[in-house]
């Protein structure tokens, strides 16, 4: 039996998300077309017969000196300390920069094995993956490289078989059906943020957080009452938030509703969204320290 903890690093957009949500066939990181949706290092659990795989999606690596970025990048490279080895994903659509280059650096001052996963084949060109495995091999010539769709589910059982050829022996630390260690309220709030900046565009998706105030369970009526806010910048922005006659504020709350119905199966679930602004909240500490955990 074995057991690891594997850390998922690469550039914004590359495909982290998506990757662990298909290895762990659930739900567990959001997605979005907007660079660092991911804003925490959130565990996926992975297990069949050969043992169990402890997952980390790590924000996506962004070289910026803004408080937020800053937070980002610290809590990428916190993920690496005590794992069993890397995933490094590759976006073969993105030729290599900056921030590919200050990824590797980072990944070659460990001492753990490295795996490397070529994503978005489903829509890169050979010219393209060529490039990106270069690169790679450049910088890791000794570490497997697997070309990948993690949105298609192509050659993710590679990755699996090179993640588990590197894991050390050990008995699992979660029970078989588990597939994330994530709080409750926070799954909730990942699902509304979710929906939420799919509503909009720009820069208001960075601009959005979402605090879960009340979770209520009554068993007498098998329901579930869920009051959440989703938190803006300025009181301009509640408007684009809530929309036309309320119109934006439903949507988000008819799109979060399926996704959370699936965490309480049978329940009676009450989903109450409001908007607010807190101004400047990218910029407060004590904000950041609450939700960049």
């Amino acid at each position: 039996m074995k057991c690891a903890t594997i850390a998922i690093v690469g550039r914004p957009s590359s495909g982290k998300s998506t990757l662990i949500n298909t290895i762990c066939e659930n739900k567990v990181s959001i997605t979005a077309s907007t660079p660092q949706t991911t804003r925490n290092a959130i565990r996926g659990v992975y297990s069949d017969q050969r043992g169990q795989l402890i997952l980390t999606d790590t924000p996506g690596y962004h070289l910026s000196e803004q408080a937020m970025n800053v937070r980002l990048q610290e809590t990428t490279v916190a993920s690496l300390n005590d794992c069993d080895a890397v995933l490094y994903v590759i976006d073969a659509k993105r030729g290599a920069g900056s921030e590919e280059e200050a990824i590797t650096s980072i990944i070659k001052r460990l001492r753990i094995p490295v795996i490397i996963a070529i994503n978005k084949q489903d829509v890169s060109s050979e010219a393209e993956t060529g490039i990106a495995k270069t690169y790679a091999t450049t910088h890791f010539p000794s570490a497997p490289i697997l070309s990948i769709s993690a949105k298609d589910d192509t050659g993710v059982d590679e990755v699996l078989i090179e993640l588990f050829k590197v894991a050390p022996e050990g008995e699992k630390l979660y029970p078989e059906e588990t597939f994330t260690d994530q709080p409750l309220e926070f799954r909730i709030s990942e699902i509304i943020r979710e929906k939420a900046i799919a509503l909009v565009n720009d820069e208001l998706p960075h601009a959005i957080y979402v605090e879960v105030s009340d979770l209520e369970y009554t068993e007498e009526t098998q329901a579930v009452w869920v009051r959440a806010f989703i938190i803006v910048e300025r009181d301009s922005q509640k408007g684009i938030v809530v929309g036309h006659g309320g119109e934006g504020i439903k949507r988000i709350r008819q799109a979060a509703f399926k996704d959370i119905k699936r965490i309480f199966p049978g329940k009676n679930l009450q989903l109450d969204l409001r908007v607010k602004a807190q101004p400047k909240w990218r910029h407060n500490p004590i904000i950041l320290d609450r939700i960049l955990k």
